[in-house]
């Protein structure tokens, strides 16, 4: 059973940091494509950031190009997403996903696995 579990949300205030973190069990994804997505209260779930399979590519929301970053380790089996500056509208529920393919998507239909979510809440 393929499972992707995120962990690492919570609470911080508006300027704080946190680091996601989504192990893959079940499979290897070390070439496939990940990504972290996020949706919040009433909203769509929109992208946030992706890497491609072999890490030498990422891509960012405008919303949060220069404020996190996306990072893999294929030898673990996990990709990471780092906030930084973090702001009351990034709160939401984040969620990390895995595409069957090496290159990188910022389209929720295009990804494969799922995660459950994470809760991330940034308080002003």
């Amino acid at each position: 059973q393929v499972q992707l579990v995120e962990s690492g949300g919570g609470l911080v205030q508006a300027g704080g940091s946190l680091r996601l973190s989504c192990a893959a069990s079940g499979r290897t994804f070390s070439g496939y494509a990940k990504g972290w997505f996020r949706q919040a209260p009433g909203k769509e779930r929109e992208f946030v950031a992706t890497v491609s399979g072999s890490g030498s590519n990422t891509y960012y929301a405008d919303s949060v190009k220069g404020r996190f970053i996306i990072s893999r380790d294929n030898t673990k089996n996990t990709v990471s997403l780092q906030m930084n500056s973090l702001k009351p509208e990034d709160t939401a529920i984040y969620y990390c996903a895995a595409r069957s393919r090496a290159t990188s998507s910022s389209r929720p239909s295009e990804y494969d696995y799922w995660g459950q979510g994470t809760q991330v809440t940034v308080s002003s």
